[in-house]
């Protein structure tokens, strides 16, 4: 074969790969443009729904039915004097206009006018009778998508409902629209390439957190008064923080995940919890009131049958509660550290009392034990979901560490160990396991679980009280420091229920006090979160609380204390 020969076959063989992977590329830029036009044409036909409502409706007043707390609105629901459509409208023509300002909603549930009218005409109210809710992109809506930011989940609508919108219906909710999500989940920004940014409610350069993201910024904002997230490692609580509105993710088993789709499939290390989003705590204990009902234990066996309990809710008990400032893995900004201190106070002056916690080895846990569980596959399921299409500048980082070989990051974990020690554990940490070593993980998971709760219940604790993750990060940063969870994903795979609870607010003195934050280590990490947080006087800082695994009522109780006691401190001044 002569060498021109050969050099006309290899160049045509280029050329056919050039021609192949162009073509791909064009038609996953035609299944975005199409999902856009779709999104615009189902907001057009939520304009459409509002406007036909309004127009033989000229005295109806939005702004007093967005100004009521969900048990309020629940109570005047119930007895008649408002109606589900005035609530309904209300709230879809707000999300509009949230949605133009900081692009939170992904897709309209056209089916919420259909369940509208199936409400009203059962005789049995339920305990959301008539109250228009959010959710998450993740969570299958029966005939819509559930994309996880993800084209290849385009054009896959849902066959049925997940259980806990079945549940939500069956307690006359009416879900009536999805929220963005970041691209594959695994981020608290909230960015992808077919929906774009959300942004933060009150600072358009900033995140407003995720994975839950959309939903942090849509209710914030007053387009919808109770949402529905998941959480893998702060998904719902960092978004709620970064907001400034109440979240709660539960004990991983106490609600049924059956058709909530997970951003790695398969795992089980880590606990994934889903939870409520509402801007105070009491419309979160209402919203569990309704799911803990005996439909859900009918509709997924797998959940222990465990109703809600309201005498550890109401009760007025002083608690012994646990508190630390610092992970010593991620230093808190001097907002965080600020708003555990003076929450501490308060609750001392409340008379709790409060003790000293220091978590078990977080340095260890991060390094080694999180990244192992999440990728102990090297990476291979969370990278699936990105075949055949391009990486979110967001998650850019992170999928460019998934494909790297073994023996590469073993190189760089080398190169960075005199820099950074922890950035050099953490890349050997995802570095692919044979079965035998995931099975020891999971055997060490459980050993850090038990030496966890053995210093607890040492010191005798109710509950926990400490930082989660704040003030809310600039655009593309999240992606940057995924380690910035330290304090949400450990109690992830502890697999305790946890809620956050925003107190105060960044102050001047907390940026000028930023100026000399070094961190624990004084590495990359830590001078990426100094740079993220930089220029949030004014947004929302929030604490977290803890209890032990299936205490959810208890946790909700002592957030409901921590509320109770902020709100009376901001009342005084």
């Amino acid at each position: 074969m002569s060498v021109s020969l050969v050099s006309a076959l290899l160049c045509c063989s280029a050329a056919t790969v050039l021609l192949l992977r162009w073509r791909r590329r064009r038609k996953v830029q035609r299944k975005v443009e199409e999902a856009k036009e779709r999104r615009e044409r189902a907001l057009e036909r939520m304009l459409k729904a509002a406007r036909k409502f309004k127009e033989p409706n000229p005295g109806h007043k939005p702004e007093p039915i967005l100004s009521f707390a969900l048990p309020e609105l629940c109570g005047k629901l119930r007895d008649g004097s408002l109606s589900p459509e005035n609530v309904l409208y209300a709230y879809m023509d707000q999300a509009l206009k949230v949605t133009r300002d900081v692009n939170c909603v992904t897709d309209y549930l056209e089916d919420c006018e259909s369940q509208l009218l199936h409400v009203k005409s059962q005789g049995k109210k339920g305990l959301l009778y008539g109250v228009p809710i959010s959710i998450k992109d993740s969570i299958d809506c029966k005939g819509h998508d559930s994309t996880l930011g993800l084209v290849k989940h385009l054009n896959l609508p849902a066959a049925t409902d997940a259980v806990v919108i079945q549940v939500l219906k069956h307690q006359g909710a009416i879900p009536f629209v999805k929220t963005n999500v970041p691209q594959s989940l695994l981020s608290y920004d909230c960015s992808n390439l077919i929906f774009g940014q959300t942004l933060h409610p009150l600072d358009h350069s900033k995140s407003p957190g995720g994975s839950s993201g959309g939903e942090g910024a849509l209710i914030k904002s007053g387009g919808s008064i109770l949402g529905f997230g998941t959480d893998i490692g702060g998904s719902i609580r960092i978004p709620a923080a970064f907001c400034g509105i109440c979240g709660f993710k539960t004990t991983g088993g106490r609600i049924s995940k059956k058709g909530v789709i997970p951003s790695i499939r398969g795992q089980k290390s880590v606990a994934a919890g889903i939870g409520p989003m509402a801007k105070d705590v009491d419309s979160l204990a209402l919203s569990l009131r309704a799911l803990l009902c005996n439909e859900m234990f009918r509709l997924d066996p797998t959940v222990p049958p465990l109703p809600f309990n309201e005498q550890v809710y109401s009760s007025s008990q002083p608690l012994r509660i646990g508190y630390y400032v610092t992970d010593s893995f991620t230093m808190p900004s001097p907002s965080m550290r600020r708003a555990v201190l003076e929450t501490k106070q308060l609750l001392e002056k409340a008379g709790h009392t409060l003790v000293p916690f220091k978590p078990c080895r977080t340095d260890d846990f991060m390094c080694s034990i999180s990244a192992k569980g999440l990728f102990a596959d090297g990476g291979a399921t969370f990278l699936e979901g990105f075949k055949g299409e391009s990486a979110d500048p967001k998650a850019k980082e992170l999928v460019l560490l998934a494909k790297l070989p073994n023996w590469f990051r073993s190189l760089l974990s080398c190169i960075v160990k005199p820099i950074s020690l922890r950035i050099s554990k953490m890349l050997t940490s995802l570095n692919e396991r044979s079965v035998k070593e995931l099975w020891e993980l999971h055997t060490e998971i459980e050993e850090y679980c038990q030496e966890f709760i053995g210093e607890w219940r040492r010191l005798d604790l109710d509950v926990v009280l400490c930082p989660v993750l704040g003030p809310a990060f600039k655009i593309g940063l999240p992606g940057r420091l995924s380690v910035g969870a330290s304090y949400t994903i450990l109690y992830n795979y502890l697999d305790f229920p946890a809620g956050v609870v925003p107190v105060t607010s960044v102050t001047e003195e907390d940026e000028e006090e930023l100026k000399s934050f070094r961190g624990h280590f004084n590495d990359m990490w830590d001078k990426v979160f100094a740079k993220a947080i930089q220029g949030a006087v004014g947004l929302p800082v929030a604490v977290q609380c803890v209890a032990l695994p299936w205490q959810d009522e208890l946790c909700l109780r002592f957030m409901k204390e921590v509320e109770k006691l902020t709100q009376e401190k901001s009342n005084k001044n």
